[in-house]
């Protein structure tokens, strides 16, 4: 008992034994006949791999979604998208603040790593303001997607293929319930389904925090330096991945597409590499440069508080203020004329490196295992690390063993860069009284 009570005394335990049990949950009621199309048992690695996907809101499966389950596993799959997404501890923030009762002290250190913020100021008000922001966006979305998907399957079916599109995008999970592994490639030139899938997918990348900023920029006048560094590195990215997958793909994919169509499909497959999922054009069809670039966009990832994954815009951003620093010759990183601290510098480094570490041990573990090409893994393998769901067609193919590992790579993905960052900051912060003489050692 004592053992278990120490476990659950550490925040970041909490939130993977949290994230755990959902994932277990969900895998018993995906097993379900009820779950179905056909009215019949899932085996429970198909279900747990669903499962472990819509909870690390990723969108990589081995059944088709749109298919396979039957409505009660469509909306099972949603359920568990949007508590993956928002973290089980936001969800229960909603559940206690419905109930009216008061959130403790243990809890909001709960939220604190759950929402990766650096204090405990305004953390209920922060919970009660992503609940609010998730809803309204998602609600937006939804009546968008609606104005053109009533008219194409009707009224009922359109209104219930809006909302789950809406959560699926907004948590930028990638699950989509057109079947046949198809995506929404049926709308690569549709305005309306690429402007509200790309508007939600990056509202719910940028992160939480930076929303809150951006909704209180009208009184304060000002953007901290977080959500000024956010937007920067967000759009860089954004431009640059539309610019590359046009050119590389030009004469390629986007061949047979007039030229307005080639500009859509090449926004939004910049996009969607953002820990999204969603495709409009065939991945597997594309160019080994520019399945490699994607991997790249797919390894950055989202933003820190979102409900993405990857190492993160700030971190990647972060790298970047190192190098420049080091040219300059300067010994402290300046970001918008203010220091960064070097405990944040060591955090980027050392996520990086343990990021590099596991996607290097999981390619090499699905190359034992698969036959498929290696870029192919490598582009899987990053994938799910990301939590995007872009597959080049392997994930269908995975033996039992690639399953387990793929599993395994969306969850540290969902939590590790996330609960190494706190655990560190805390080992941080402890104050060493005995220092060693100084040493160098030939680098470079």
């Amino acid at each position: 008992m004592d053992k278990i009570l120490v476990i659950l005394n550490h925040p970041s335990r909490v939130l993977v034994l949290g994230f755990l049990g959902v994932i277990l949950s969900g895998a018993f009621l995906l097993t379900l006949p009820i779950s179905s199309a056909n009215n019949q048992y899932t085996d429970f690695l198909t279900a747990l791999f669903t499962s472990a996907s819509a909870v690390c809101v990723t969108g990589l499966v081995v059944v088709d979604t749109g298919t396979h389950w039957s409505t009660f596993g469509h909306v099972v799959i949603m359920t568990l998208i949007q508590v993956g997404g928002l973290g089980f501890m936001t969800m229960a923030v909603l559940f206690a603040l419905l109930m009216g009762r008061k959130i403790s002290f243990r809890e909001r250190l709960l939220i604190q790593e759950s929402l990766n913020l650096i204090g405990l100021s305004g953390l209920v008000r922060l919970a009660k303001q992503v609940i609010l922001i998730t809803l309204t966006i998602q609600l937006m979305v939804s009546l968008l997607l609606m104005t053109r998907w009533i008219p194409q399957f009707g009224t009922l079916k359109g209104i219930w293929f809006s909302i789950f599109h809406a959560v699926s995008g907004f948590n930028n999970a990638g699950f989509d319930l057109m079947g046949g592994f198809k995506g929404l490639t049926s709308y690569v030139g549709d305005p309306i389904v690429n402007i509200a899938i790309t508007f939600n997918i990056i509202l719910g990348g940028i992160g939480f925090t930076v929303i809150a900023d951006l909704l209180r920029f009208r009184q304060t006048k000002k953007l901290t330096v977080h959500t000024r560094f956010v937007l920067l590195i967000t759009a860089s990215l954004l431009v640059l991945g539309t610019v590359v997958i046009f050119l590389l793909e030009f004469n390629n994919t986007l061949a047979p597409l007039d030229f307005g169509t080639k500009l859509w499909a090449s926004w939004f497959q910049s996009v969607t590499p953002r820990t999204a999922g969603f495709n409009t054009i065939d991945i597997a069809t594309l160019r080994p440069a520019t399945l490699f670039f994607m991997i790249l966009l797919m390894f950055i990832g989202a933003s820190p508080g979102s409900t993405g994954g990857g190492i993160k815009t700030s971190t990647f951003g972060m790298l970047g203020l190192v190098v420049i620093t080091l040219a300059k010759g300067k010994e402290d990183a300046e970001l918008f004329q203010r220091r960064l601290p070097k405990d944040l510098i060591f955090k980027s480094l050392s996520i990086v490196l343990l990021a590099i570490s596991w996607v290097i041990f999981a390619t090499l573990a699905l190359s034992i295992t698969e036959k498929a090409d290696f870029l192919a893994i490598m582009f899987e393998v990053v994938s799910a690390f990301g939590t995007v769901g872009l597959s080049a067609g392997l994930t269908t193919n995975l033996t039992s063993f690639g399953q387990i590992i793929i599993i395994l790579t969306m969850f540290i993905g969902r939590l590790g860069p996330l609960t190494l960052a706190f655990a560190l900051a805390s080992r941080l912060k402890r104050k060493n009284h005995i220092r060693y003489p100084e040493e160098r050692v030939i680098i470079g």
